[in-house]
């Protein structure tokens, strides 16, 4: 199963809409995090999100 870490967050209602999200998760993609942008409905957000794996105890 993965879960998001989210990253950060910013406004949706921001003049230049989803592009410092965007570029946020640019600057961590050269930094070898695999960033990605998604939209948060509830919170009209867009967010900075790594996916990551979560362990399983096998039980």
């Amino acid at each position: 199963m993965r879960r998001r870490v989210v990253l950060e967050r910013f406004p949706a209602g921001s003049p230049r809409g989803s592009w410092p999200a965007e570029e946020y998760a640019a600057e961590r993609l050269r930094e070898g995090v695999a960033a990605e942008v998604v939209m948060d409905l509830a919170s009209d957000a867009f967010l900075v999100v790594v996916r990551q794996r979560e362990a399983h105890s096998g039980h």
